[in-house]
């Protein structure tokens, strides 16, 4: 069977995972065993594509299109435009090869950046193994010489490509996408072939899956450029023959070149990764001498148990806490627990407010004795095993609050104690949504300001609506698009790029910590302001096993801390925050007002004019009172208001609701 071994997601309608999915499907389709992903100096969509290629019985080949620098990656002083950079196809053959594809990639972030992420000789010598190379589209090296009219040059590099992968490792690339560069490349080719030894390989750039897709692609290459569809002097992808074409139509453009055709099977039998999922991948925490990690976090925990409560609790709860125990052991997040506990120790320790704790894990009895939280999950009835249940195995995940001023001292000690190598910040994408994709594609198709707004206005404003969504919820929209082409045209456009991936960012909180250097687990990039962040998202990050952290910054902290010291050296009063009075009535009949200015998470507007009508009396009508107050939970608020003013009088469906649901007024407000 016939196999493709060549798509780019840079400037491409196939990134994200639904294009990747509908790339597949048609691969499928079309008879083919193996589809190949080979994105421009990234491995951004190498995950998704993997995972969507193995549900579909589809071989996955990993690649990526790199950029090779003239000379040193080190070197920025350099011509201009297509002399800073080469382009060559590197494909992982094995395991190995996938390891030394994701160093390559990330050297090219990390040592090579300049204009684009660039590698050099140098690297690919040192990470050449189980890597399967080809000379590229016309951006090539070989390529390029041969445009230049100087076919030694191109024959000495090819053959020095040869020499860096390795014989059969290396192969010469013809394409035909009806540009005319391409036949005079290939001619030489078929002749630097004969005389070199060195096979040939046919492909064909994927930029979209199917050939009526040229129009939307024409209209992301001006969105991702800055440009309009009328503008001249603009980058164009001509032809329309960037779509996955069948095995017979490969034939047809090449017909003399039938064994290049051939050889893509060849190659693509030849490719086979396996990625691990789910395998944590913990660091060790070091530990004082005369213990072990087990050891060690069983004396935190005890010792904390004995500190927070009396001793006829302590006895209680010591199975509790051992129950614990056990299931993190199980796990294997004995060193996870270790490594919070002590960036939270070192943030108290000097004088930077942390978080009481928020999430699943103020669950956790092992969290509150060690001090990672702050929240009695016996007071408030908090349930272990919606944090870590044994019967749904999956990393967990502990968000702690840093003051806003002093959040990156923390993340700077976990740098130095684990090694600049293997902290890492997490990537994020921007991706292009109902509204911004028709203001975008209006922009491009250079449609009037007013006309396009009325458009995007009429997509309701609801979170994560899709412009399909829109328009079953709104009938004007349907009707213009109806009855009007040019609304038509606009939306059908729009709808092509819809979802895909608009720009990439660091994620506001999220820090990974390795055993290994980061490179050897996910490729590296680097983001706009020159941090080196990890080239796969939070989600993927997480079934990889490695162990990612989030670092909140949160300003409210900030403000309380600096409240607390003001209070004491104006007024000679220490506040001890940790330790204040929850039962204040006070308190209460203040939020009740409405006076909730600086009330984290509840000093919005609807908010205070929930407090008003809610009037909590306690702790948890607060607590109750933020879970009810979005999408959804909102329904439930007279409900829950009506049950809190019947004085008990509660219908419960049957009787054994009531110990769960009557501190919520017969309401299911929580989660759990």
């Amino acid at each position: 069977m016939f196999t493709h071994l060549h798509t780019h997601t840079e400037y491409s309608l196939l990134d994200g995972s639904n294009k990747i999915k509908e790339y597949v499907a048609r691969v499928k389709e079309l008879g083919m065993n193996s589809a190949a992903i080979t994105d421009h100096g990234v491995m951004y969509g190498v995950i998704d594509f993997y995972k969507t290629c193995k549900e579909n019985e589809i071989n996955p080949i990993l690649g990526c299109e790199v950029y090779v620098a003239p000379n040193s990656r080190f070197d920025r002083e350099i011509g201009a435009g297509e002399d800073r950079y080469y382009h060559l196809v590197l494909l992982a053959e094995n395991d190995k090869g996938y390891a030394n594809l994701m160093k390559i990639v990330s050297k090219g972030f990390v040592d090579g950046y300049y204009y684009k992420p660039r590698v050099d000789k140098e690297v690919l010598t040192e990470y050449h193994e189980g890597i399967i190379a080809l000379s590229a589209c016309l951006a090539g090296e070989v390529a390029r010489a041969i445009t230049r009219d100087n076919y030694e040059e191109a024959k000495s590099v090819a053959l020095e490509y040869n020499d860096i992968f390795g014989a059969g490792n290396f192969f010469l690339e013809l394409q035909d996408h009806g540009i005319p560069e391409q036949k005079k490349v290939n001619a030489s080719l078929l002749r630097l072939s004969k005389e070199t030894g060195i096979e040939l390989v046919c492909t064909n750039d994927i930029h979209y899956t199917y050939a009526d897709d040229a129009e939307a692609h024409d209209i992301l290459l001006c969105l991702q450029t800055g440009k309009k569809l009328a503008d001249e002097d603009r980058m164009r992808y001509e032809g329309g023959q960037y779509y996955v074409k069948s095995e017979d139509e490969m034939r047809q453009l090449f017909p003399y070149a039938l064994q290049a055709v051939e050889n893509t099977q060849k190659i693509a039998d030849r490719c086979h990764v396996e990625i691990e999922f789910g395998n944590t991948k913990v660091p060790h925490f070091e530990v004082p001498e005369g213990f072990t990690s087990e050891t060690y976090l069983e004396k935190l925990c005890y010792d904390g148990l004995k500190a927070r409560y009396d001793e006829a609790m302590v006895k209680e709860l010591t199975p509790r806490l051992e129950y614990e125990l056990g299931v993190i052991k199980t796990m294997g997040y004995v060193d996870y627990f270790l490594i919070v506990w002590d960036y939270i120790r070192f943030a108290r320790d000097n004088d930077i407010m942390v978080g009481p704790g928020r999430g699943s894990a103020a669950g956790s009895l092992v969290a509150y004795t060690t001090g990672i939280t702050n929240i009695d999950p016996i007071r408030y009835n908090l349930i272990f095993e919606r944090f870590l249940n044994p019967e749904r195995v999956s990393m967990p995940d502990i968000d702690v609050d840093f003051c806003y001023e002093r959040r990156q001292e923390v993340i700077d000690y976990v740098v130095e104690k684990y090694g600049k190598d293997c902290v890492t910040q997490i990537v994020t994408f921007g991706t292009l949504l109902a509204k911004g994709v028709i203001r975008d594609v209006g922009r491009v198709m250079d449609l009037p300001y007013a006309f396009v707004d009325n458009i995007a206005k009429a997509i309701p404003n609801v979170l994560g609506i899709t412009i399909d969504g829109a328009m079953q919820m709104n009938p004007e929209l349907r009707q213009m698009y109806a009855e009007d082409e040019s609304v038509k045209k606009l939306i059908d456009m729009a709808k092509r790029l819809e979802g895909l991936p608009r720009h990439t960012s660091m994620h506001a909180a999220g820090v990974v910590i390795s055993q290994k250097p980061m490179d050897e687990y996910v490729p590296l990039s680097r983001g706009s302001d020159g941090m080196i962040t990890t080239q796969f998202t939070m989600t993927t990050i997480e079934e990889l096993g490695l162990l990612k952290m989030d670092f909140l910054g949160l300003r409210t902290l900030t403000v309380i801390q600096n409240a607390v010291k003001m209070i004491e050296k104006n007024y000679g009063k220490k506040i001890d925050i940790d330790h204040i009075d929850f039962d204040d009535k006070n308190i209460f009949a203040s939020l009740g007002t409405g006076n909730c200015d600086g009330v984290f998470q509840l000093e919005s507007a609807g908010m205070q004019n929930f407090m008003k009508e809610l009037k909590p009396q306690n702790l948890e009508d607060v607590i109750a009172g933020i879970s009810l107050y979005r999408p959804g939970p909102m329904d439930f608020i007279p409900q829950y208001i009506a049950g809190k003013n019947a004085n008990g009088n509660i219908d419960y469906d049957c009787p054994e609701l009531e110990p769960i649901l009557s501190p919520t007024y017969g309401c299911i407000v929580y989660q759990e």
